[in-house]
């Protein structure tokens, strides 16, 4: 079975490509969904509580996201600090999960910190999505209902495409020009092969 990380920018419609190869009957393991369990382990609590302190805790006894969130996406130290927590944890949640789905020929890791979080290594190959700065912001601001510099503030915090690139051998364009269906269906027939 090939592991095919999926990555790409806040805002680059990694999600609606997802929708593509599931279609396909193409399992697909979503790392941020996976991630936002962990939140819920006790002795992952317990770790962020250590981190973060006890003002982060929700009113019904689970860290809130949205403080967090706050907090890394501010300060670069901290994000680096709760990855290391939350990521190697994600690693053997992915590993499981491999196991259960391994009679299919590929699957897809979607993730949009793949490369930063090293994730990518789990991987045979990358595919990057990729979509003008402009396209994102306005996407970003209508799904997060935030502020275009926010949006920006978020996009500055994750590794540019660019820098992506050289990780990669799959470039999935989605910019409004180039059709979605045709690269994804190009790609499903490589891995498949």
């Amino acid at each position: 079975m090939k592991k095919i990380g999926l990555t790409g920018g806040i805002g680059c419609g990694k999600t609606i490509v997802c929708n593509i190869f599931k279609l396909l009957q193409i399992p697909i393991f979503d790392a941020d969904s996976e991630a936002k369990k962990l939140y819920n382990n006790q002795n992952i609590i317990d770790e962020i509580v250590t981190l973060f302190g006890d003002n982060i805790i929700s009113a019904n006894n689970f860290i809130d996201l949205k403080k967090i969130s706050e907090i890394v996406f501010s300060d670069a130290k901290k994000l680096e600090q709760l990855n290391n927590i939350i990521h190697p944890k994600l690693a053997i949640v992915f590993d499981d999960w491999c196991l259960e789905n391994q009679h299919h020929k590929y699957i897809i890791k979607e993730a949009a910190v793949m490369i930063e979080s090293g994730a990518h290594k789990q991987c045979n190959e990358l595919i990057l999505v990729t979509s003008p700065l402009q396209i994102r912001i306005e996407r970003v601001m209508l799904r997060n209902n935030i502020s275009s510099d926010e949006v920006l503030k978020r996009i500055n915090k994750q590794m540019s495409d660019d820098e992506k690139l050289p990780f990669v051998k799959n470039v999935i364009y989605n910019n409004e020009i180039q059709m979605l269906i045709p690269q994804v269906l190009e790609l499903h027939q490589k891995f498949s092969a």
